[in-house]
């Protein structure tokens, strides 16, 4: 997208009843001021003023139109539980693989002053001049500054950048700030890293907090603001989320009360920490509320900036908008269609929840058929809630397969190695306690590979019992995409095969354990 930068022409901006000449394209800016640390996967988009505004993608695993993922955000501080208590979200992104993956783009690096500058600039004239300095995060500015930032940046792109702007559907990427859950997802490294290291309280720092974040002290930030794009990002390759400036998100400030949202909105909510923040204070729930107004007026912060991200509306054309509906149709309803092998429905209705709306709609009463509709719709959340704990505990068995999975081929490989050492012993010295050490490890060995390979078949049966076709293919799906999202396409193969094991079992119910294990041992 870079080339997309040169020969833009330079366009009308309207915002509200007010027309704006763009400010002309000038020569492209240094990579040095516009992305100071290039690395695969940068998704460039140009800028007024000859600029540019780099940005990180960020995958979530999805599928269809209603895909979403259910993650956990917060700390676990009891002291600060109602402003960052443990709680779930649910993200998904704007745009779509159209299987089993959708994504958003977030900035690489917090807005820095060149880049504020050049949008809010009126006239090729006010265009800044850039220099290093202007690589600093733009700060001392209120919300409502940002956000008209985005809406003047979101137009001018539209107005001029063309096909480089990214689409989905019949619509084309617009600028806004990042929600809280998006923020925090994508600090904590998102599908990139583990259940396990996303739950932390930051992500994984080997070299030391210093190499990553600017913080308060003379061993760090020393009470100022830094340069973007110094130090080392974190797991998707982005730039101060934590330290250096607070980031100012989309939505109110909202209490925490008990995994809930409390019902009253405040003020505006930055995230991170700054330059001014102690290292033992750094986490990625750190949150804060900050009035929108003082008496001065708006209120600004010197410790304050923020950074974007690119996103659609999430009815992008009239066809998205028709699988939108069926798939809300389908919720909780699809769950009384009950997809495990042997399960029969009775003939009556085909779900509870058609049962329900005969019935409504038969009801004589106004009152009564408002109950009954009352009571379908929260029997539909209910069976909807059931079907989400289902899949992910079916993604979890899946992923225990493929793991034992590729176990069992390691441990039969070194088990088929020891038996020929043994063999090769025996026949040159039968009797030597060498060859005698040899029969015990292969005996001992031989005895674990037997306890996983049962282990293994147990957990083949209770799959192929638990979860019917269409769940356990829609979550191989899935559970792929996140094994290629954490590093770990290598074990994809083994999931393939350990879900073949499990179809398999399933249409002829033999428990064949040595034919699954030569599966794993000539992989």
């Amino acid at each position: 997208m870079q080339a997309g930068l040169k020969g833009l022409a330079s366009g009308l901006v309207v915002l509200g009843a007010t027309v704006i000449a763009a400010p002309a394209m000038a020569a492209d800016w240094d990579a040095k001021i516009s992305n100071p640390k290039p690395a695969a996967g940068d998704v460039t988009l140009p800028m007024p003023c000859g600029g540019a505004m780099v940005f990180r993608t960020v995958a979530v695993p999805a599928d269809g139109p209603l895909g979403d993922t259910r993650v956990m955000l917060g700390g676990g501080d009891p002291a600060r539980g109602s402003l960052e208590g443990v709680h779930p979200e649910y993200i998904a992104g704007s745009f779509s693989d159209g299987k089993s993956q959708r994504t958003y783009l977030i900035g690489k690096y917090e807005v820095t002053q060149a880049q504020y500058e050049a949008v809010m600039a009126d006239t090729p004239e006010a265009c800044p001049k850039v220099a290093m300095p202007k690589r600093l995060p733009q700060t001392d500015i209120g919300w409502f500054d940002a956000v008209r930032f985005t809406e003047r940046y979101s137009v001018w792109l539209r107005k001029n950048a063309g096909k480089a702007v990214p689409k989905e559907g019949d619509e084309t990427a617009y600028i806004r700030l990042p929600t809280e859950a998006e923020w925090e997802y994508a600090a904590r490294g998102g599908a990139s890293v583990s259940p396990a290291d996303f739950g932390e309280r930051i992500f994984a720092m080997p070299d030391g907090m210093a190499k990553y974040v600017w913080f308060a002290g003379t061993q760090s930030a020393n009470g100022k603001p830094q340069l973007t794009g110094l130090l080392t990002p974190g797991p998707l390759g982005i730039h101060d989320m934590l330290g250096n400036v607070d980031e100012m998100v989309l939505e109110p400030f909202r209490l925490n009360k008990l995994g809930r949202s409390h019902g009253q909105a405040g003020g505006y909510v930055v995230r991170g920490g700054n330059y001014l923040t102690g290292e033992q204070d750094i986490r990625t729930a750190l949150r804060q509320e900050v009035p929108y107004f003082d008496d001065a007026g708006v209120r600004k912060s010197k410790t304050t900036g923020f950074r974007v991200v690119a996103a659609v509306p999430s009815l992008t054309s009239a066809a998205q908008l028709k699988a939108v509906q069926q798939a809300w149709e389908k919720l909780g309803a699809t769950s009384a269609t009950d997809d495990r092998p042997g399960v029969q429905l009775g003939k009556q209705a085909e779900t509870p929840i058609e049962d329900l709306a005969v019935l409504a709609k038969a009801a004589p009463d106004p009152e009564m058929k408002k109950r009954l509709e009352q009571v379908q719709a929260s029997l539909r959340a209910d069976l909807a809630l059931r079907d989400e704990q289902r899949d992910r505990a079916a993604r979890t068995a899946l992923r225990m397969g493929a793991f034992l999975g590729q176990k069992l081929a390691d441990d039969g490989k070194w088990v088929d190695r020891l038996r020929s050492l043994y063999e090769s012993q025996k026949a040159a010295d039968p009797n030597s306690d060498r060859t005698k050490d040899y029969q015990a490890k292969v005996q001992e060995n031989q005895k674990a590979l037997d306890d996983n390979l049962r282990y293994y078949a147990d957990t083949v049966i209770r799959i192929a019992e638990d979860y019917g076709d269409d769940t356990l293919k829609r979550q191989k799906e899935l559970l792929a995409t996140e094994m290629k999202n954490l590093g770990l396409a290598h074990l994809v193969p083994y999931l393939d095969r350990h879900t073949g094991h499990v179809l398999g079992y399933r249409d002829d119910h033999k428990v064949s354990r040595q034919k699954w294990l030569d599966d794993y041992v000539k992989m």
